[in-house]
């Protein structure tokens, strides 16, 4: 039997249910419409007006965008129009900024509602841009439970940054 070692995923794992409070609303900060100085740090591509744009930090393939509400709310019914209308506006945005970089030849593009669903937030909506291409590794994700990056976070976050504006 061969191994394939994923030492991410323990990160992942070991923090998931320590951490105090929703990820989402510590990353966007005490005034969610004012970009702060962590921004890079957490990921956080693009701030809207209602919605903001982050990496994954553990994606599924490089590029693994996420677009989040400022509110704070487990229901994609809960949210208004001019919510969910930017948040559309963004994941085209995404998609634009992916095709420009990263030339996926097709994408998974949705939502986990609640921890049954899948969603590892389950109380703070977000919606999910994943870039996809012909053979690419996911097999792996679902047998072996390893995701094959080519790429940093860090990387991934200068080249779609420029697409957001500021």
């Amino acid at each position: 039997m061969e191994h394939l070692w994923s030492p991410w995923r323990f990160r992942y794992i070991s923090t998931i249910d320590k951490e105090i409070g929703c990820v989402f609303c510590r990353v966007h900060g005490p005034d969610p419409r004012e970009a702060v100085e962590t921004d890079r740090t957490n990921l956080v591509v693009y701030r809207g007006e209602l919605n903001f744009v982050i990496l994954n930090l553990f994606p599924y393939t490089s590029g693994h965008l996420m677009i989040a509400p400022y509110a704070h709310v487990a229901s994609l019914a809960a949210v208004n129009l001019a919510t969910t209308a930017e948040m559309m506006e963004l994941t085209k945005q995404a998609q634009s900024a992916l095709d420009a970089e990263y030339k996926p030849e097709g994408y998974n593009i949705g939502m986990n509602l609640g921890r049954c669903a899948g969603a590892g937030v389950a109380d703070h909506i977000h919606l999910h841009v994943v870039p996809r291409w012909s053979g690419d590794a996911n097999f792996v994700s679902i047998i072996g439970e390893t995701r094959v990056l080519p790429e940093e976070l860090s990387t991934t976050f200068e080249r779609l940054k420029k697409h957001f504006g500021s």
